[in-house]
């Protein structure tokens, strides 16, 4: 959606608290930055406003200043999904041709443009990959559709998806471009917001789905599917709230269709309000829930650490984990015993665990001993 997050700080103080999370790192930006991508062994790459792209290889010793696309100097790159140490697609979000895409293959010394925004009226919010040579990109309705495009050639051309099933409520629904993970992939699906509330859309096998599909559709594996829509209990009926953030955990049971997810979000108009900022499901998205003790305030961002089985949310007044698949959060607070900085655990946009980014070049890692007991 077309809105800028705001910030707030906010302390909660009625449910115990972990501590000891994040590290500040020195990033030498002030760029507010929104898209990170950390695909191990050290390497990540964070972008932001003015065309601003860093990379690491060093697990965030030091950040490289990566070269701006030609003609970037002023687009807010939003999203960002790494390949390896060289090689990358950014994603800007903008009224029409201000959406893009750009890539590097030399390690952000060079950027070719692979795509611009078609639809006068459109606006991108989030681009995802599996296995590299797939990927989509989600922007807001156009025409009563949600626009989504995909790639079988690593991002080099783009096919626009025709399909009943994406059709939106109203025109008054959205999706939030805060952090670039409002869209999944393994199977495909995104969450929405905005005046008629909060819904994720979902492809699904074709003979699984029982209610709430419309739309016949090939998956990139060939096999047949179709669009599922369903409700989530985040957020009010406004046009600054709604889901901001999906993810996914490890299966529960079975295939990955049936993985636990959580969704995050609210509403950034009123960051300290902890009304309705998380939901949960333990069917791959069939049935959802609202989380029983949400995160302190408005989320824009949700990610899943696998080793410790901790769900882990951030937004502007701070940082909350769950450790029962989203039912129950709990504030991650600065370790005073560490000397963190006050505001260690708030002003963050995005994560891809162990980074986080923010406003004004924030960048933090996680700390291992914050999420054991």
């Amino acid at each position: 959606m077309k809105r800028a997050v705001c910030l707030a700080v906010f302390l909660f103080s009625f449910v115990p608290s972990a501590f000891a999370q994040w590290d500040l790192e020195t990033s030498n930006t002030t760029a507010d930055l929104r898209g990170i991508h950390s695909i191990g062994n050290g390497i990540a790459w964070t972008s932001g406003t003015n065309g601003t792209v860093l990379r690491t290889e060093d697990g965030g010793v030091v950040w490289q200043t990566c070269t701006v696309p030609s003609g970037a100097e002023r687009l807010d790159f939003r999203g960002i999904q790494a390949f390896d140490a060289n090689t990358a697609i950014v994603m800007s979000s903008g009224k029409g041709d201000l959406s893009r895409l750009y890539k590097t293959t030399d390690g952000c010394h060079s950027w070719k443009l692979l795509f611009k925004n078609p639809d006068e009226d459109g606006f991108w919010d989030a681009m995802v990959f599996d296995q590299k040579k797939w990927g989509w990109l989600l922007g807001d309705p156009v025409r009563g559709s949600f626009v989504l495009f995909a790639t079988e050639d690593d991002g080099r051309t783009w096919t626009r998806q025709h399909n009943k099933g994406l059709k939106a409520q109203s025109s008054k629904q959205g999706v939030f471009a805060a952090s670039n993970s409002s869209l999944l992939a393994g199977p495909v699906k995104f969450a929405s917001g905005g005046f008629d509330g909060a819904y994720e859309y979902a492809i699904v096998p074709a003979e699984k789905c029982i209610d709430g599909c419309s739309g016949q559709e090939i998956d990139h594996k060939g096999q047949q599917a179709t669009w599922r829509k369903k409700p989530i209990p985040v957020g009010s009926y406004a046009q600054t709230s709604g889901v901001f953030s999906i993810g996914s955990g490890l299966p529960s049971d079975g295939p990955s269709g049936n993985a636990p997810l959580v969704a995050v979000g609210g509403d950034f108009r009123t960051p300290d309000s902890a009304a309705k900022t998380a939901a949960y499901s333990v069917d791959g998205g069939t049935t959802w829930k609202a989380a029983q003790k949400g995160p302190h305030g408005y989320r824009s961002s949700v990610a899943y650490d696998a080793t410790t089985k901790t769900w882990i949310t951030v937004g502007p007044n701070g940082t909350d984990i769950s450790t029962d698949d989203g039912k129950y959060w709990r504030p991650l607070d600065p370790d005073p015993g560490r000397h963190d900085p006050p505001d260690a655990d708030r002003f963050w946009n995005a994560i891809s665990l162990p980074f986080v980014v923010g406003p004004r070049g924030r960048i933090g890692r996680l700390n291992p001993a914050a999420l054991h007991p």
